[in-house]
């Protein structure tokens, strides 16, 4: 929104470069994302920190399942007719904040069906790694 608030009253060429620096935040949130997930997830698998399933959060969850992808098919829409990368960059966030919530779900739907806790920070891990490579893609 920055990027395009400023870019209104702006020549071309620094509107590009308002989208080169609005890429490259995106970009970055993705690592730092990444990375908090990553560490998450690896340490509830180390300590062995069983999930809690809530009722709010399983709700919270598949509220993001729905959402997310109607919010991601827009700005994908949008960032391809304005043709701005750094908004097509961040409908990918969208679609991640989509993963997590299947991953939530999944690991919560595995422990009290199966008992088997690790798999909520093992499809963390996965997501993780996802959300690097797209942070790296991004970035290059």
């Amino acid at each position: 929104m920055w990027r395009f608030r400023k870019g209104r009253e702006l020549p071309d060429d620094e509107v590009e470069n308002l989208e080169k620096k609005a890429l490259s935040y995106i970009g970055f949130t993705f690592f730092i994302l990444g990375f908090y997930v990553l560490y998450e997830s690896a340490s509830k698998l180390y300590t062995g920190e069983i999930p809690n399933p809530s009722l709010l959060g399983i709700l919270i969850a598949i509220a993001s399942i729905i959402v997310m992808p109607i919010l991601y098919y827009m700005k994908l829409k949008t960032g391809r007719s304005l043709n701005s990368e750094s908004l097509i960059a961040d409908s990918k966030q969208s679609l991640a904040c989509m993963y997590l919530s299947i991953a939530l779900l999944i690991g919560l739907l595995l422990n009290y069906i199966y008992g088997i806790w690790q798999a909520d920070p093992i499809v963390g891990i996965l997501i993780a790694i996802y959300l690097l490579k797209e942070g790296y893609e991004i970035l290059i």
